[in-house]
């Protein structure tokens, strides 16, 4: 089965809660994301919310019916900030306007700076080249003043708020030295030279600075969403529908279910569908990850934003809107990045106290200054310093920047990870558990061998499909494929019972029959003894057997029918690859032992536990992490869900059932097991940029406000420092966008 024959499920709602999604402006740092989630929290009826920096949203759960959005912005407003609804976020034009005018001021700002450093330059080549004090003020306080004001404005609601942010810092810093500047040009002495010890330059270039590391920081963040940007672009604006035999345009909004789409050579298809008329090559690469193009023929599934490369197809639309793949996919990659990963919280917890504790060490190195050199200039121009550098940036952004990347870079490859914490959870896993049929095989097996004790092949052929006519399973549906080709002829069989995990039984030409696995041959009394060897053989190849018997006062053996199932073309490599990443595997199956452990040899799995029930199977991850061990397990059918629940990180091929896709942390849009090292290698990757990237924050932290203390560290050489720190932080991040699963795979 093709990844794209199933779509993805439709979350199953939450009766006793729903979610808001909330665009907040204004936010700086960890300390504004760590104050407007207090303020959503405080909301009566808000059960979580959880705030991204990176993306500049909020996510807020809410008991069902309690509250609306209106609340919750009035929350965010009296926390200083700005919210609302994604729905009436700023349009492109605005933001390409606020992005015009961003670059404007900064342009504006590096203008006022530069002439200040000519005494700085002096300075350094011992020339006494510094401007009149009076130009010097009249170049910085526009900057100060106009082009700094966003400073003043977000600190003063911070301060309100009874908290503190970097821009209350900042505001802070740069206003005392432009205020220590301005009251030495009015009232100081001027030395031998006639010059002044004026500092304006310190507050113009601070603020220049972090003008410049935001404006760098906002062009890095934008492209962190690069992703979701392009799973959006697939889809075309208009469609052309055939309706009552006349082909017309409409806007996507409008298409209906049943609607016949016409999508010409090299268009993208609108929709999800099934095709209706014609053929061809479809690409699919950028929802499944799958580079190859899939042909499809009449009767096939497309989803909505593959490309039709060669022919002219007439799709009917079977999902539109919102129930489309491409739509769900989008709405997965988004949850995941707004959610918050556990390693977050530690930032948070720091950036709680953060603000208010580097206010303290301002002041006390103000006064140490002062108390030390009576020199009231230096003591404030240190103090400016400890706080210029203390900026808590890059802790906000170390997480939420990394897991966008990694989540926006694992989904253009076909892994979509439903939330951070997943992401963040795979990355320490330490053994894989697969499920067999469907995971590591094809999902299609057929009748490979049929032993009759009594009557002929095809007289045993037609009671196995009777007894089989109306089952779903994968082994009853190739004995019915068998009997058609063959020219068997079956009927349904009446009183039909399904035994989970080990058969069935029902009435056929008034006969009580069952048909299973040995287990089941044993509960009914059943003696095998006939064919017991040819079984053992037959499942030592790796077949699976199943036990033909008559039911009753005197149960009889009638035969056996069995089954081959063979791998998956890339599971044996998709198994060395764990093994390179010093993963060990186990495979969990209902298959006979000989069967399992045939397949298990054949592919290079370690361990392996046959012949258990679904619950078994949920029974044997716990076993695994009882023993210490952090489990991932692999599946995708509906006994498998109980399991996915079950483990650590639960991952489901989208070749399998809702439930499973419903029950697992990560969802992979291919049938193929490699993707699994892939998954488990780009949340490596992704835990490791958080790391450096909390590494880097609190090491710039440790080490910058003790130089600054310490007088080592100037105002300005700290403004352009604490500038760097985040945009180096994100672009540590950018990093993972060039991540691909064939690169991983040539790694010795």
């Amino acid at each position: 089965m093709d990844a794209q024959t199933l779509p993805l499920p439709t979350a199953t709602p939450n009766p006793t809660s729903g979610a808001l999604d909330l665009v907040v402006e204004g936010m700086t740092c960890a300390s504004c994301v760590r104050r407007v989630e207090k303020a959503l929290l405080s909301v009566p009826g808000v059960t979580a919310a959880s705030v991204n920096l990176a993306t500049e949203q909020a996510r807020v759960t809410i008991q069902c019916g309690a509250i609306d959005a209106t609340s919750l912005v009035e929350a965010v407003a009296q926390a200083g900030y700005q919210a609302r609804r994604v729905a009436e976020a700023t349009s492109p034009a605005e933001t390409d306007h606020q992005r015009r005018q961003e670059l404007i001021h900064l342009i504006a700002a590096v203008a006022l700076s530069t002439p200040l450093l000519a005494g700085m330059a002096g300075r350094v080549f011992g020339q006494n080249w510094m401007l009149p004090g009076w130009l010097q003020f009249a170049l910085t306080t526009p900057v100060q003043f106009w082009l700094g004001w966003r400073f003043y404005v977000a600190g003063w609601k911070a301060a309100r708020a009874r908290a503190g942010n970097m821009d209350l810092l900042v505001a802070l810093g740069t206003s005392a030295a432009w205020g220590l500047s301005t009251w030495i040009l009015l009232f100081g002495t001027p030395d031998a030279q006639g010059n002044l010890p004026l500092y304006f330059e310190s507050a113009a270039l601070i603020t220049t600075f972090i003008l410049l590391g935001k404006f760098l920081e906002g062009r890095a963040k934008r492209s962190t969403a690069s992703a979701i940007r392009a799973l959006i672009a697939l889809r075309p604006d208009t469609a052309r529908v055939r309706r009552d035999g006349v082909e017309i345009a409409l806007p996507i909004s409008q298409l209906r279910r049943g609607d016949l789409v016409v999508v010409r050579p090299g268009e993208r298809i609108p929709t999800d569908g099934i095709l209706s008329e014609g053929g061809g090559a479809v690409d699919e690469s950028m929802l499944t990850g799958e580079s190859l193009p899939v042909d499809k023929e009449p009767g096939a599934p497309v989803i909505g934003g593959s490309g039709n490369l060669d022919g002219l197809l007439v799709v009917r639309a079977t999902a539109v809107g919102a129930e489309t793949t491409l739509a769900r996919i989008v709405r997965m990659v988004e949850g995941a990045q707004a959610s918050k990963a556990p390693i977050q919280r530690l930032a948070d917890r720091v950036s709680a106290v953060f603000v208010p504790v580097v206010l303290a060490i301002a002041v006390l190195t103000l006064a140490g200054w002062w108390l030390a050199t009576g020199d009231t200039a230096t003591a404030i121009l240190h103090a400016v310093s400890v706080m210029v550098i203390a900026c808590p940036c890059a802790l906000g952004l170390a997480t939420p920047t990394a897991i966008m990347v990694g989540t926006g870079a694992a989904a253009r490859h076909g892994i979509l990870i439903k939330d951070a914490e997943a992401l963040e959870r795979a990355h320490a896993v330490t053994i894989v558990a697969f499920d067999k049929t469907g995971t590591l095989t094809e999902a299609l097996p057929v009748v490979t061998d049929i032993e009759p004790l009594e009557g002929t092949r095809g007289d045993a052929l037609r009671l196995v499909a009777s007894l089989q006519h109306g089952s779903e399973h994968p082994l009853a549906a190739a004995t019915r494929t068998l009997a058609a080709a063959e020219g068997v002829r079956s009927s349904p069989a009446t009183e039909f019972h399904n035994f989970t995990g080990r058969g069935v039984t029902g009435l056929v030409d008034e006969r009580r029959l069952v048909l299973g696995n040995a287990r089941l041959m044993v509960e009914t009394g059943v003696d095998m003894a006939e064919l017991r060897d040819r079984g053992q053989a037959l499942e030592a190849t790796g077949r699976t057997v199943s036990w033909l018997a008559e039911a009753g006062s005197a149960p009889r053996l009638l035969g056996l029918i069995a089954f081959g199932d063979t791998p998956k073309p890339g599971a044996a490599a998709a198994i060395a690859a764990l093994h390179v990443l010093g993963l060990r595997t186990v495979m969990l199956t209902g298959d006979s032992a000989g069967a399992a452990q045939a397949t298990a040899d054949r592919l290079g799995i370690d361990t392996v536990e046959a012949e258990i029930l679904p619950e078994g199977k949920a029974a044997a991850i716990t076993r695994l992490q009882q023993a210490g061990q952090l489990v991932a397990m692999v599946g995708d059918g509906i006994n498998d869900a109980p399991a996915l629940a079950a483990a650590d990180i639960g991952i489901a091929m989208a070749t399998g059932t809702d439930v499973a896709m419903e029950a697992a942390g990560i969802a992979l849009l291919r049938g193929d097991p490699a993707l699994v090292a892939a998954a488990i290698e780009i949340s490596r990757r992704t835990y490791s940029k958080i790391r450096q990237g909390l590494v880097w924050a609190f090491a710039y932290n440790v080490i910058g406000i003790p130089l600054a203390m310490l007088g080592l560290l100037s105002p300005m050489v700290a403004g352009a420092a604490m500038a760097l720190s985040s945009v180096s932080v994100v672009c540590n991040a950018l990093l993972l966008r060039h991540w691909s699963p064939a690169k991983e795979k040539t790694r010795p």
